[in-house]
């Protein structure tokens, strides 16, 4: 080789398109498993809490001042009138409080406040940490729940599961490394599970669909009892693939599908055993809301997730969700028994998920995430409704990691905006991959000419939530 032929080390890690060194350089030291597997498991620089994440969706915005954050002040002053920037166009108004219509109890050990919204999750506080301080940028669902997912509200990035695969690989080669249950065609669609920019192989896959029973939430066109000639067939149809490849313009393109078809082949033994929901005991079933009308749909979902966290899948997404633009916690009006409907469809299935993995020693490595994209205001709207806030809302995290019993932050004695403690939602996306051993500003990619991570430049870890 020529001098001139030399690169530096750091001209080798940008043209692997990878800025995050340790995981690239891993993948070159091994290049016969990184050739193999573009999903093996990689060892991250960080300690690491957690393995896996199970993210519980609630879109539409469930109201902090209704759910965990209870304010007496707001209650006393039910009716009366007060000042506010509107969340929406800045200007201020005069606006009608309006006071929670629902009970608050202390639970637990920590004494945790919860509405009589959730009597199955109330149990199980003692194992939650709650972040009542949380805040984003957009206030309206679609550039919100996009900002959720991908830490952008208008370009098209890659989502949170697409980066963890992207740095962490998965602990399954049999299955994907990242599931999403039941996703909306609409509030981002499938851009909050996309890749983006990132080698294909991290998009995540989708089983079934919002506003589709969850029983339809399965690998379809699977065969079993796969025959040696099968897999001799299989093979020489991806030889010819890779034949392809070579020296094809869209390579990234065709690398993924010759990705996708592997994965796809090696999932039809093992999906069949995982998905089948039936193979639970009728105590789990009846655990997770099985077989009664209002929490059937949910509790499968949270089953299945479960079971495919256990089967290793690196993130697995439950979505609570349908396909409106008005997604399902948004109540304008009629709050009180809107939110009492969902409340009563997830509340069980939750409880369930966390009482499971704990039973199982799960939750010691899988990190489970409530939350939705926003919360809700303190003043009415339409009479008994409230609107989209950004300014607050509260989020949970349970196991690997997350400081148990415990609550952190606070708003202001309306819960209109964080004041104390105030947690960014990229400050939660920091703090996510911090527990799976990343560290978010290692963690990036080369597109465009520039450095790209879940995070942006924004983002810290929010130290206090850890144990």
């Amino acid at each position: 080789m020529n001098q001139g032929d030399l690169i530096t080390r750091r001209q080798l890690l940008r043209q692997t398109a990878c800025g995050f060194g340790s995981v690239a350089l891993s993948g070159l030291l091994n290049p016969a498993q990184a050739a193999t597997n573009p999903l093996a498991p990689q060892q991250p620089p960080l300690p690491v809490r957690a393995k896996r994440v199970i993210f519980l969706f609630m879109n539409g915005g469930p109201s902090q001042i209704d759910t965990f954050d209870p304010k007496p002040a707001l209650t006393k002053m039910d009716g009366k009138t007060a000042s506010f920037i509107h969340t929406r166009n800045r200007q201020r108004e005069t606006r009608t409080l309006f006071g929670s219509p629902f009970e608050f109890q202390q639970y637990g050990q920590c004494g945790q406040p919860v509405s009589n919204l959730f009597p199955h999750t109330a149990k199980h506080v003692d194992d939650l940490c709650f972040v009542k301080s949380a805040h984003t940028d957009p206030v309206a669902h679609g550039p919100a729940t996009l900002f959720m997912h991908t830490g952008s509200s208008s370009l098209i990035r890659p989502s949170m599961g697409s980066w963890i695969t992207y740095g962490l690989g998965t602990e399954n080669a049999n299955l994907p490394g990242f599931i999403t249950i039941c996703p909306s065609s609409f509030i981002g669609g499938a851009c909050n599970y996309g890749c983006a920019f990132l080698p294909g192989v991290h998009q995540g896959t989708a089983l079934g669909r919002a506003e589709s029973p969850a029983t339809e939430a399965i690998f379809k066109n699977v065969r079993e009892n796969l025959t040696p000639r099968d897999r001799d067939r299989f093979d020489l149809l991806q030889k010819l693939n890779r034949a392809q490849r070579h020296g094809a313009v869209e390579a990234d393109d065709l690398d993924t599908a010759i990705n996708s078809f592997e994965t796809a082949f090696r999932l039809q033994q093992a999906v069949p055993e995982i998905t089948d929901l039936e193979k639970e005991s009728d105590a789990t079933q009846a655990a997770y809301g099985i077989s009664q009308k209002e929490t059937d749909d949910f509790g499968r979902q949270c089953l299945l997730a479960r079971r495919l966290s256990e089967a290793g899948v690196r993130f697995v997404q439950v979505n609570y969700t349908d396909n409106t633009t008005t997604p399902m916690w948004d109540q304008h009006r009629n709050l009180p028994e809107e939110h009492a409907t969902h409340a009563r469809a997830t509340d069980q299935p939750v409880a369930a998920l966390l009482a499971d993995l704990k039973q199982r020693g799960l939750l010691e490595d899988t990190l489970v995430w409530w939350s939705g994209e926003f919360g809700r205001t303190p003043y009415s709207e339409n009479g008994v409704g409230r609107d989209h806030n950004q300014h607050a809302f509260t989020t949970w995290f349970a196991g690997a990691g997350a400081k148990p019993g415990f609550s952190h932050g606070a708003t202001d004695e309306l819960g209109f905006k964080a004041v104390q403690d105030r947690v960014h939602l990229h400050d939660l996306h920091a703090t996510l991959l911090h527990l799976l051993g990343l560290d978010h500003e290692r963690l990036t990619h080369r597109h465009a000419g520039r450095d790209f991570r879940l995070t942006d430049v924004y983002g810290k870890v929010v130290e206090k939530i850890l144990s």
